[in-house]
């Protein structure tokens, strides 16, 4: 695998974790003083779920896409 790629699903997994734990950690919890503890937490064990699931989808992704657009 290419570092492009490899620097591609860190940063997938980053920004989709980051996203998503803000979003459910408020959902669940509210916002309150301990909102940033709760939130890191789950960003922890997110993250790297997230760059393990998008080593996995990315190249599925890429290759249905080329099905769909050659």
């Amino acid at each position: 695998m290419k570092k492009s790629e490899l620097l591609f699903i860190a940063i997938m997994g980053l920004g989709m974790s980051l996203i998503m734990t803000l979003v459910i950690t408020y959902i669940n919890t509210g916002m309150d003083s301990e909102y940033i503890n709760r939130w890191f937490k789950a960003w922890l064990a997110g993250f790297p779920i997230a760059v393990v699931a998008s080593a996995i989808v990315a190249p599925i992704a890429k290759k249905i896409t080329e099905k769909f657009t050659s």
